[in-house]
């Protein structure tokens, strides 16, 4: 999407707005994948899930930008594979991914 048009907020929300599940006993898991953000974003985005009550349902997998290429392009697969076994263990599972277009910068500087 376009820049600064507040899809982070939009994915942000969507996560706390599983708490109505969780209350209800019926849990969407949720997986942000943070690639290529400042450490300090991530740690703000962390805080507002702590705040909202929303990481005793979220997993959060970060590889900020002053972490390697490699760490940046794998962050996503990474986010996939705790997905997956939510979805093998019949559990259901909301993958978030921001941004991807710094995963693909990663993988040029790897490649």
């Amino acid at each position: 999407g376009d820049r600064q048009t507040g899809k982070t907020t939009v994915a942000i929300d969507t996560i706390i707005n599983q708490k109505e599940f969780y209350d209800a006993g019926e849990p969407v898991f949720c997986i942000y994948v943070a690639v290529g953000q400042k450490g300090s974003t991530v740690a703000g985005i962390v805080k507002t899930l702590e705040e909202a009550g929303a990481l005793a349902y979220t997993v959060v997998v970060a590889a900020t930008a002053s972490d390697p290429a490699p760490l940046q392009f794998y962050a996503p697969f990474t986010g996939a594979a705790i997905g997956e076994y939510f979805r093998d263990t019949g559990r259901p599972a909301l993958v978030v991914y921001d941004d991807l277009s710094k995963q693909a910068v990663a993988y040029r500087e790897v490649s």
